[in-house]
Parts: structure tokens; sequence; C-alpha cells
């Protein structure tokens, strides 16, 4: 049976069904993401949607959907899904629906009378194209297949309507038409692998709604223009081949290209699986440089996003060429901005105050994963130079004060993970001595220290043992409240007791300036406030200004962000916490927690993890379909396990 597999009772249900959305990319930043039943309920929802660099630094949906339609002895079975005005959807393509697999591939089952047809997604790795091949598995008469294309030509923040400056114009190709809305867009070539004939019929479909921006408070309809449609006879047990991409292709190649993209896809048949097929999709290769990207459908490359999640994606899955890849590009980034030279990547918010300091700490994972003397070749340099470049105060929201913390100032602008705002103000203004920073800064200067002694360096080491030790007595001083556990930031004599999981990780790291019994009772405070099955709470229920429930309009879920919703990332950290301290002892603990993370499988981006989840029950998801630290710290989870299970 199949790890991914929805029965026709399911899939014809639309309140099951609309909710689960899956998620196709290219690994060089262009996605296909749509509901199981092929209905868009989102603005970033779309067939092909790509990056327009000519036109700016977002993605853009140039084919939204493509409506097929089985012709039997004149007889029309339409089956597409569109949501209208008045709750109206339509053709209600769904109800032939007989099955969804997404095991391997994208591939959704269709019964129409004694007709059933099989339709297969595949996006091209490396290249904006995405292939549709249907197998016509039984019939007992012709048929004929009709493909209707749905296209927007916008960027993924915005909505088209019906207008005259759109162009009306198309050219024929080989089993196919190329045709362009707007100038400054790619064309759009649309091809079959077998003779057919498109039949010019334009029309706007007006009104199409999308009921999750209407959920978010955003703008919610558009119109969608079809210029035409294809015709192909099809005969039993044959397969056709539908392309759209942004350059003509060989209709002879498009059979050889989907079975080769198959046999380099990971068959999400476990849940490691679905995560390391998930963790590929957040790969971003531009010419020379490869990126990370934050999660789906609209993040973008950010730095502190990258340095988390790049250990678990890639080193946790056994992919240690693609760390170095990827720090290629990062290291580039890193050395650009403390020499204070203009950036030429496309790594942003990397002059937040921690994100060095988490660079140090993905360089440590690889350390542990390969060996110390390949982290020092590798990456010696690099992160000696880090290390001066705070200590010699050159950041300019980074201060080293003479108790050996670092200090930053997040009043006006937010300057850690928790980065929501509201009326241009942090919601969360966390400011002075906040508790991560300094966890990572205790752990660089112990790790850093350790690595440079190995290399005969001990003027330097003997420096940072030095500086860590004022660093660890200060902290304590600074941190640890009466009542055990972490004061989440500092500011003079103003102290944050809101009970938050950013203390978490002066457990989990490998080197921390508290005791065990500290750390112990940390850890209990931390399981029982903020555990729940889906990630740790932002926030105790206990605290002021407990918010749980990720919804409403932008304004309200800004102020629910990091007010109580549960991060998965943020089970990573604590389960690797929760093995350092009680060890094989620990094992099946952490695999019960794992459960609930396993559940989310088959559910809202079916294979991945939500960003976020509501803190309260029922924990829906929330937030981006996939999100890279997510992904990345469960992976890493497993790789922990499998070494305590050796």
């Amino acid at each position: 049976m199949s790890y991914l597999r929805f029965d026709k009772t399911l899939m014809i249900n639309l309140e099951e069904s609309l909710p689960r959305e899956i998620l196709r990319t290219n690994k060089s930043g262009a996605y296909h993401c749509t509901t199981i039943v092929d209905c868009n309920t989102r603005k970033y929802h779309g067939l092909l949607v790509i990056p327009v660099p000519n036109l700016d630094d977002d993605n853009h949906v140039l084919l939204s959907s493509l409506d097929e339609t089985v012709i039997q002895h004149g007889a029309e079975f339409n089956l597409g899904l569109h949501k209208y005005q008045g709750d109206h959807y339509s053709p209600n393509g769904h109800k032939y629906i007989r099955e969804f697999d997404c095991e391997c591939i994208p591939a959704t089952t269709y019964r129409v009378g004694g007709v059933i047809l099989r339709k297969e997604k595949i996006f091209v790795h490396h290249e904006n194209r995405i292939l549709i091949r249907y197998t016509l598995v039984d019939a007992h008469s012709a048929t004929t297949l009709r493909f209707r294309p749905f296209l927007a030509f916008r960027s993924v923040r915005e909505y088209t309507h019906e207008n005259s400056e759109a162009s009306r114009e198309y050219q024929v190709i080989e089993n196919g038409i190329k045709t362009c809305m707007y100038p400054g867009y790619p064309e759009l070539f649309m091809q079959l692998n077998k003779k057919n004939e498109f039949h010019f019929d334009p029309n706007w479909y007006k009104g199409i709604e999308y009921t999750k921006e209407q959920e978010r408070g955003y703008d919610f309809n558009e119109d969608l223009y079809v210029p035409g449609y294809f015709e192909v006879d099809i005969k039993k047990g044959e397969s056709v081949i539908f392309s759209a991409g942004i350059s003509e292709v060989s209709p002879r190649r498009l059979k050889p290209i989907f079975n080769a993209e198959v046999i380099d896809r990971t068959p999400r048949n476990s849940f490691y699986h679905c995560l390391k097929n998930s963790a590929h999709q957040f790969h971003n290769k531009q010419g020379d440089n490869h990126y990370i990207l934050a999660g789906y459908p609209w993040f973008k490359c950010r730095a502190r996003d990258l340095f988390v999640s790049l250990p678990g994606l890639t080193l946790a899955i056994d992919e240690v060429e693609e760390f170095e890849e990827v720090m290629k590009t990062a290291e580039k980034a890193i050395r650009y901005f403390i020499n204070d030279e203009p950036l030429d990547s496309k790594i942003y918010e990397i002059s937040d105050p921690d994100v060095l300091l988490w660079a140090v700490w993905a360089i440590q994972q690889y350390a542990k994963e390969t060996s110390r003397e390949q982290c020092r070749t590798n990456y010696g340099a690099l992160l000696e130079d880090i290390m001066e470049y705070i200590r010699q105060r050159r950041h300019d929201n980074l201060f080293l004060h003479e108790n050996g913390l670092l200090y930053a100032n997040g009043i006006d602008k937010p300057i850690t993970w928790m980065n929501s705002m509201v009326h241009g103000r942090p919601v969360v203004p966390r400011t002075g001595y906040i508790v991560e920073l300094n966890s990572l800064w205790y752990n660089a200067l112990r790790f850093v220290s350790e690595l440079v002694r190995e290399e005969g360096n001990t003027s330097l080491a003997d420096s940072l043992d030095a500086q860590a030790a004022l660093t660890a007595k200060s902290f304590v001083d600074i941190f640890l409240n009466e009542y055990g556990y972490l004061f989440d930031y500092v500011n003079g004599h103003m102290m944050d007791w809101s009970v938050r999981p950013n203390m978490i990780f002066t457990v989990a790291f490998d080197y921390s300036p508290l005791e065990r019994g500290q750390k112990k009772r940390l850890l209990d405070i931390v399981t029982k406030e903020l555990l729940t099955p889906k990630g740790l709470r932002t926030l105790s229920p206990k605290s002021g200004g407990y918010n749980p429930n990720y919804v409403g309009a932008q304004m309200e879920r800004d102020y629910a962000y990091h007010q109580g919703t549960a991060w998965p990332w943020l089970m990573g950290f604590y389960m690797e916490a929760y093995l350092r301290i009680y060890k094989i002892s620990g094992i099946s603990f952490v695999e019960r927690q794992l459960i609930g993370l396993e559940d989310e499988m088959t559910s809202h981006c079916i294979g991945s993890l939500s960003e976020l989840f509501d803190g309260n029950p029922p924990f829906r998801g929330r937030g981006a379909v996939s999100f890279a630290m997510n992904v990345a710290e469960i992976l890493r989870v497993l790789k922990l396990l499998s070494k305590y299970n050796l």
C-alpha cells in the first residue's frame, strides 16, 4: 500500500481534499503547487510558476492550470475544478477521481463511465518545464482528450483581470503553440508529444476565487485567460505527454525526459523519505550560486534560515557535497558582509546579529559529520575571521560587553527569528542580552577554541577559552532566574520573564554554560509549558499575551506569529536536548514525539511540514506550506536517533 495514497471517498469531499496541497520544484527557484484535486486555492498556486529576473525578484504564474476533458461519442466530461463567486465550484471534475497517489510523482486516476485515465505530473529539474503524462488505462470506444490552458502571466503577489493590453497572439510550433501575454515575460511553449489540433478560442474566465487568500484577509479573485484548446485522439494503453515551458522542446524527447526524471525521484514511502524528498525541494541553483530557500511558496533565501536548515537538509541525508556547494555561496556572502563590500548574492538579512553565529553552528555540524581536520581545511579561516569580526566589535548591532556577553538593539527593528512587526514595530521587541544569541556565542567560542588548539594555535585558543569562561559566568548570572528557567532577554534592569523556547538551545548545543542539573530543570519547564505534538510553543499559556491561533487578517496573524504558535524546527533542538540529558533512555520518548509530525505527511502540504501550527488543539498547520527549517531539524533528529540505535 502506498504511503501517500488518497481514495475516492476523501478526494470527492472538498472539505477534506482542498486543504491538502502538493508541491514540486525544479531546484532552481521554479515550482508547481496546487491542491490534490487540482483546484487552486492560493494566488501562489499554479502549474508553472517561475522567477522572471528581468522583471523583479518574485516568482510569476505563467500557466495557472490545465483543464482536461474526456470526449466519447460526442459526450464531454470536464475533469477541471475552479471556485467561482457565490461559493460555486465548476466543472466539478473531482467527482470523477478514483484515487490520488503521491508516493513517487503526483498521480491522479479518473473514472468516467468505462474510461479510466491516469494523470501524472513531474517538474523537470533545473529547467522551467512541467510535464503531464496522460495514460488511457481503459476505454471501450474512440476517445479524445481536450486540454484548455488557463494563463495568468503575473507576479505571485498580484492578480490578473480582463484587459485590452493582454496579447492574444500565438504562433504554431511543432505539436503545439507559443504565446506571451505581456512584454517582459518569456514566451510560454505548450506542446504535446503527439500530433494534435489547436483551436483558437480566446476567452476570459472571470471571478475565479482563492479561498486561502480570503481566509488570510487578502483580495481573492481574478480573471484568467484561455487562448483556446488542444485536442488529441488517444487509444487504450497509450500515453500522451503535455509540456509547458519557456523554451521549445522536441516532442520526441518528452517521453525519455519524463522517464529519466521519474528515475531521479526519491519514493515517498516513509516518513524519512518524505522529508528527504522535501529537503531537495528547497535547493535553488542559479549559475555558480547555490542557495537554500526558506520555504514555499513565498519565501526567498534568508541567511538565518539558510544556516539553521543547511545541516539537516544536507548532512542529515548524507549529502556532504551539497553542504559544501551551498557554503561556497554563503561564505562569499559572509566575506562581502564582514569586509563591508556590496553583496552580489541573493542571501537576504545577513546583517541580523545572530546570523554569523548560526553560520558557526552549521559548520560545527559539518565537523561532526565529516572530521575536524576536514572542517579546519575548508572553513578554519572563515571561522577565525567571524570570531575576530565579532570580538573586534565591527558589527553595527552586535556589541561585545566587558562581561563577555553580546548585546544587540531590537527595539525598532526585529533582529532575531522572532521577527513579526505591526505598524512598523516589532511585536516581540527582544533587545539587550538575548538568550539564544549568547548561547550561540558561548558555543562558538568553545568550538573554535578546540578547533584552533588542535591545529597548534594555542595563543588564539587560550584567548577564546578565557573569553568563554567570562561569558559562561555572566550568562548564568544574567539569564538564570530563581524558577529554574532562563530569561528570554535582559536589558539593563528590564528582564523578560516570559517562558519562551529560545532557552532550549542552551541545552541542545554541544557547549553550554549550564550545569547538568540546571539543564534538566530547564528542559522540564519547556516540556511542561511549551511542548505540543507539532513543535514548541513560542510562548507559554501561563505567560501574558498568549495567542496560539494563527488566523485572521495580516495584523491579527502578526500578533499571534510568535505569541503561542508552535514551530517544528524548535522541536528538533528540544529533542536533541532531551537526548543529551536522558541519552538512550530518552529514545522512546523522542520517537513518540515524532508521531505527531509524521501525521502531517498526509495533511496540508503532503510529504512536508508547514511553517507553523496553532499552539492549541487541534494544532492546525498554518503559514507557508513547506518550511525548510522544520524539515531540516526533524531530519537531523532522525539522524541523531539512527546513531543511538546503532
